[in-house]
């Protein structure tokens, strides 16, 4: 190949695998409960429905949660947020032995989930405040 064809091609190269890079980073900031636990959303998981708004939520517990079954640092819910109603259903949460989310401690699956106020402070409470919030 001709030199002058080195720098497009590594330009080219390059660019084909930013996006994979990107999509890497998933998690946007949403803020932090009452006791300092990061929340972040999947923004690809956001879905607006009429009032409705499921998405994937992520907590870091700013201090581990110990339970039974091992410490938590971290959890993932999957949850519907009725912006009328200012009220939250989740389907799934599952918690991590780790920040990053890659060792599974519990999972809860909800078959029937059922919508309740999120607590002032709370993952849901931030999280409602935050996907609600006028588009």
């Amino acid at each position: 190949m001709p030199p002058r064809l080195h720098l497009p091609l590594a330009a080219l190269l390059l660019g084909a695998a930013a996006p994979a890079v990107g999509a890497q980073v998933r998690w946007q900031d949403i803020g932090a409960t009452s006791t300092g636990n990061r929340i972040t959303v999947d923004p690809r998981s956001i879905r607006r429905t009429g009032g409705l708004v499921a998405a994937t939520v992520r907590i870091v517990f700013a201090t581990p949660v110990q339970t039974p079954q091992g410490a938590w640092k971290s959890g993932r819910t999957k949850a519907t947020f009725d912006c009328a109603k200012q009220s939250l259903a989740a389907s799934e949460t599952v918690y991590y032995a780790d920040e990053r989310g890659s060792k599974v401690v519990e999972r809860k699956v909800n078959k029937m989930p059922g919508y309740g106020v999120a607590l002032k402070g709370s993952l849901g409470d931030v999280a409602m405040t935050y996907l609600c919030k006028a588009k």
